[in-house]
C-alpha cells in the first residue's frame, strides 16, 4: 500500500500536469483563432514541444538508450508522440467551440475510461488492477462531471 504523504505529493504533481494541459488547451484555441487553422496551432504547439525537449536533453544530457534497446522496444512505445499530436490539434480544434472546461473534463472523462480498461487488462505493462465497484462508481462520477460542467 502507498504511502500517504509520498502519494498525495504524486497526486499534487499530476494535477499540476494536468492545470498546464488546461491551459495548453487555452493557449492552442486561442493561437487556432488568431491563425485561422487549428492544424497550424497545433503544428507550432508541437514545435514548442520539440524545441523544449530538445533544450532539456542539452542540459541534462542523459546516456543515450542503446540501439537494440531501441529496437526491441514493442510497436505501441512509439505512439506517444502521434497520439500526443491528435491531444494538441482536437485541443486547438474544440476549445473555441466548447470552451476549456468543457474540452478538459471530456479529456479527463476520456481518461479515466480508458485507464479503467488498461488497468483492468494490464495492457502495455501497466500492473492489472481489476475493475472494482468503487473504480467503476468513480468513473461514472467524473464523466458526470463531464457533463454538468457542458451542460450544467
Amino acid at each position: 500500500m502507498p504511502s500517504i504523504p509520498t502519494d498525495s505529493l504524486w497526486l499534487v504533481l499530476a494535477a499540476a500536469a494536468g492545470s498546464c494541459i488546461a491551459l495548453q488547451a487555452a493557449a492552442n484555441g486561442a493561437l487556432k483563432q488568431q491563425l485561422g487553422d487549428g492544424r497550424y496551432a497545433a503544428f507550432f504547439s508541437i514545435c514548442g514541444t520539440i524545441l523544449t525537449a530538445a533544450c532539456f536533453m542539452l542540459v541534462v544530457r542523459p546516456a543515450p538508450p542503446s540501439p537494440v534497446a531501441m529496437r526491441a522496444a514493442p510497436w505501441w512505445n512509439w505512439i506517444g508522440g502521434p497520439l500526443g499530436a491528435a491531444i494538441v490539434l482536437a485541443g486547438a480544434t474544440l476549445t473555441p467551440r466548447i470552451g476549456a472546461a468543457a474540452f478538459i473534463t471530456a479529456v479527463v472523462g476520456g481518461q479515466v475510461i480508458c485507464s479503467l480498461a488498461v488497468d483492468h487488462y494490464g495492457l502495455m505493462n501497466v500492473p492489472q488492477q481489476g475493475l472494482t465497484i468503487s473504480r467503476l462508481v468513480g468513473g461514472m462520477l467524473v464523466f458526470g462531471g463531464v457533463l454538468l460542467v457542458r451542460y450544467g
